[in-house]
C-alpha cells in the first residue's frame, strides 16, 4: 500500500511501547528536549507518563505542531492497568499491540509522517495477549502487507544492514542465500535513494568468512556465489564494493567510501556501530511503505521509573524520522 505523499510533511507518531519500561519517561524527556524543534504525537495513556509531564490531548497528528512548544501532544489511548516500573501488567499487553496497529493505520492513511516505536517486551506481549511475532519489525511488516523488510542501524558515522539477523551463527551460512542477499541489497539501495536522498548509493558488501574467504582458503561462499552475484548486480547499475574483509571495513578511511555497509550476520553489523556510537544508534526498518525508526535499546526494566534512561537514541530516532519524511516530501 502506498502512503499518500502529504503524510511526509506531517509530524511522526511515537508509540508508547511497554508502559512498565522506560518508554513513557523517554518520550516525555525527548519531548522536553525537542519541543517545537520537532513536534511529534505520542500515542498512549497519559496516566503512564512521569508525574508532572505537561500534556495536551489532540485528535490528529497534524495538531502536534500547534501545541508541542508547551506540552507533549497526546493521542489518547486508555489502558486498563497502571504502569508499575519494571513490572509489566498482562492486562496492558493487548493495548500495547493496539497502539502499534493504530500508529500504522495513521501512517498508512497519510495522517502521520511516520512511526517511531518505543521498546516493547515480547515475552510480556506473548504472555498477556498471545503476541505471535518475533518482534516489532515482523508485526509492522504483517500490518503493512509486506513480505520482506530490512533492518538498518544508523548513526552519524555509519549505516549498517545485517542480511541475517537473530539466528545462531551456526546456521548463518545455510540461511544466507543469493536471493536473501540480493533482496537486502536492492531494498537498501531503494531506501537510500527514497528516504535518505542519495542519488547513487554506494554499498560496501562484507564477506561471510575471515578475509572474505581469502580466495577459497578460508571458505568458498565468496568465490562460489557472492562475488559473481555482486558482479551481475553491478551490471544492472548498482554501485557495490566487495565482498570485502569485514575487519577492514569500518575504520574512518574505509567508511568514507560507502553510504551503507551490507553485512552477513547480526554481530558483524552491530559491533562496529555500537562501538562507534553506542548511545545514538537508531533502528530503521527499510522496505515498509511508511517510515519507521526506533531507539536502539530495550525496555530496560531495571532502570525504569528512575529518570536515568539515556534519551539520545530516542531523540535521534525522532530526528531521523523527520529528516526521512522531509526527503520523501521533497522527492
Amino acid at each position: 500500500m502506498a502512503v499518500p505523499a502529504a503524510s511526509a510533511g506531517l509530524p511522526p507518531v511515537m508509540t508508547c511501547g511497554e508502559p512498565a519500561g522506560v518508554g513513557p519517561e523517554i518520550a516525555a524527556r525527548a519531548w522536553d528536549s525537542l519541543r517545537a524543534e520537532l513536534p511529534f504525537a505520542w500515542i498512549g495513556d497519559p496516566a503512564h507518563l512521569p508525574a508532572g509531564t505537561p500534556v495536551r490531548e489532540i485528535e490528529t497528528p497534524a495538531e502536534a505542531a500547534d501545541v508541542a512548544a508547551e506540552a507533549l501532544p497526546v493521542l489518547l489511548h486508555p489502558f486498563p492497568g497502571a504502569a508499575v516500573p519494571g513490572c509489566p501488567d498482562p492486562a496492558n499487553a493487548a493495548e500495547v499491540i493496539a497502539v502499534i496497529a493504530r500508529a500504522v493505520e495513521l501512517a498508512q492513511s497519510g495522517a502521520a509522517g511516520g512511526i517511531v516505536t518505543a521498546p516493547i517486551n515480547k515475552k510480556a506481549l506473548r504472555d498477556g495477549a498471545g503476541f505471535a511475532y518475533p518482534g516489532h519489525t515482523e508485526f509492522l511488516a504483517a500490518l503493512a502487507g509486506v513480505e520482506r523488510v530490512v533492518m538498518m542501524l544508523a548513526c552519524e558515522a555509519l549505516r549498517v544492514v545485517p542480511t541475517t539477523i537473530h539466528i545462531p551463527l551456526s546456521v548463518v551460512a545455510r540461511e544466507l542465500t543469493p536471493e536473501l542477499l540480493a533482496e537486502t541489497i536492492l531494498i537498501t539501495d531503494a531506501a537510500l535513494r527514497r528516504d535518505f536522498g542519495i542519488a547513487s548509493p554506494r554499498l560496501a558488501v562484507a564477506g561471510l568468512n575471515p578475509h572474505a574467504g581469502e580466495g577459497g582458503a578460508m571458505g568458498r561462499e565468496e568465490t562460489d556465489w557472492i562475488a559473481p552475484m555482486l558482479e551481475d548486480m553491478r551490471s544492472d547499475g548498482l554501485s557495490l564494493a566487495g565482498p570485502l574483509p569485514a575487519d577492514t571495513m569500518f575504520h574512518p578511511e574505509a567508511r568514507a567510501r560507502y553510504d551503507a555497509a551490507i553485512c552477513m550476520y547480526h554481530d558483524q553489523a552491530l559491533i562496529p556501530i555500537k562501538t562507534l556510537d553506542f548511545a545514538r544508534g537508531v533502528n530503521v526498518t527499510l522496505g515498509l511503505p511508511f517510515i519507521r525508526t526506533s531507539p536502539d535499546h530495550g525496555t530496560a526494566f531495571d532502570i525504569a521509573g528512575k529518570g536515568v534512561a539515556d534519551i539520545r537514541s530516542t531523540v535521534e530516532a525522532l530526528r531521523l524520522a523527520g529528516r526521512m519524511a522531509r526527503t520523501r516530501a521533497e522527492a
